[in-house]
């Protein structure tokens, strides 16, 4: 066991285990030549930041690109929540796993439209029993009644079919080609924050700065009428394992 003195003189103990992983908690080397790159205090603009990630030395995988934002709303208040969909040009270079509750001629048009599992009471009692390997749930409206039995399972997770996200509807195939095709959902967090993945390290710049532009167009567009003050707060892009990069979001403000 080691011990440490804290505040007061008290004495508290630790593993020698934990004592070691925590004092050998440093970031690569990898890392930390990525971070050398990102000029302290700067903010980049959108093209640059994506000329800096490519620039970045990149991990063994094929890392996911990320934007996250941070906005000047309330989210406990209902009329603040920030949430949308957008139709990445690029996709996400991810396979997405799609699941439909539906029946009738609406379950067959979601099946030929590839959608990797489709069905109504068996489907949602999978789902009550801890089925969660999917990315994306689409429902038809008279199939939400049901649905809705599972909203304690599927909201936390961000995969409860909702209208506003084009995800409550009888034309399954339509939306079933869109989330294959790269439609991303997002909403806020009750930190004020938005993450959405909008690529991989492997695009090009062109691919991963139209992709970008497209998702922060829809979240500046997502703004509340009650919204006040500064609604953009910051911006931030990175890819899994490598830093972040801070954007310039003057323009955004303006």
């Amino acid at each position: 066991m080691v011990k440490f003195q804290i505040a007061g003189g008290s004495l508290f103990e630790e593993s020698d285990r934990t004592a070691t992983n925590r004092m050998s908690n440093k970031r690569s080397k990898r890392y930390e030549k990525a971070a050398a790159l990102v000029e302290e205090g700067k903010s980049y603009s959108l093209n640059d930041a994506v000329a800096l990630l490519k620039k970045f030395p990149a991990p063994k995988f094929d890392a996911t690109v990320t934007f996250s934002a941070h906005l000047g709303v309330d989210p406990r208040k209902s009329d603040q929540m920030v949430r949308g969909s957008v139709a990445l040009p690029h996709g996400t270079g991810k396979k997405v796993k799609v699941i439909v509750f539906a029946s009738g001629d609406a379950a067959k048009a979601a099946t030929d439209a590839g959608a990797d599992e489709v069905g109504f009471e068996d489907l949602i009692k999978k789902v009550q029993g801890g089925y969660t390997d999917f990315d994306a749930a689409i429902a038809t409206p008279d199939a939400m009644t049901e649905v809705r039995k599972i909203a304690r399972v599927l909201g936390p997770r961000g995969l409860m079919p909702n209208p506003k996200t084009g995800t409550v509807t009888d034309d399954t195939a339509t939306a079933v080609n869109a989330v294959k095709a790269g439609r991303i959902d997002y909403k806020i967090d009750k930190s004020a924050n938005i993450a959405a993945a909008c690529g991989k390290l492997s695009f090009s710049e062109e691919q991963l700065q139209e992709n970008l532009g497209s998702l922060v167009d829809s979240i500046v567009k997502a703004k509340p009428a009650s919204a006040k003050g500064n609604y953009i707060q910051s911006f931030t892009l990175a890819a899994s394992m490598l830093p972040g990069i801070s954007l310039d979001i003057s323009s955004y403000i303006a």
